[in-house]
């Protein structure tokens, strides 16, 4: 399974030389994993993830982030004021977006605008691997090494694509 951002740029067949089939993709603003919230309500992300694991049974379930990604620029003005109505309560885009303030709150700090935004670009990556051990089913079949999570981040512009070591809570180039 990959999850990755419903941007158009992202191209993931071609990325990973792979045909159609052979991935079970899901597709949201910014590649987000909602924590685990078994609250009655509908929830796309939380049943795409529930139908991978317990029924189609996968065996790596990826995280895939992006650079010049709009969600985690939406994230940063919202955080910053720049854009008051991602902060109405009506906002879809804005109660999506809250699930990244773990991410904001670790990067605010780095630098410049462009920095931060491309750091929080990929905390979309880490807050959403983060949310998905919140899962019961994905923490249990992790435990059981029958599923493996993984979280990537490609550069559009290069095509480079960068690999998260949680060990290491660290990004990084894999040469092919």
């Amino acid at each position: 399974m990959i999850i990755t951002c419903c941007d158009s740029r992202v191209q993931v067949n071609s990325l990973f030389g792979a045909g159609p089939g052979e991935f079970f993709m899901h597709r949201n603003i910014a590649n987000l994993v909602p924590p685990y919230e078994p609250d009655g309500l509908r929830h796309g992300t939380s049943a795409a993830i529930e139908y991978a694991v317990r029924y189609l049974k996968v065996s790596n379930l990826i995280v895939m982030g992006h650079s010049s990604c709009g969600g985690a620029k939406g994230c940063y003005d919202m955080c910053n004021g720049n854009n008051p109505d991602l902060d109405s309560k009506e906002s879809f885009i804005g109660r999506w977006m809250e699930i990244l303030m773990p991410g904001y709150e670790r990067v605010k700090d780095k630098g410049d605008e462009e920095t931060v935004t491309r750091e929080l670009e990929k905390q979309t990556v880490v807050v959403s691997l983060e949310n998905l051990m919140t899962f019961p089913f994905v923490r249990d079949a992790v435990s059981k090494d029958v599923l493996s999570i993984h979280g990537v981040w490609s550069n559009l512009a290069s095509g480079e694509i960068e690999f998260y070591d949680a060990d290491r809570d660290a990004f990084s180039i894999v040469s092919a």
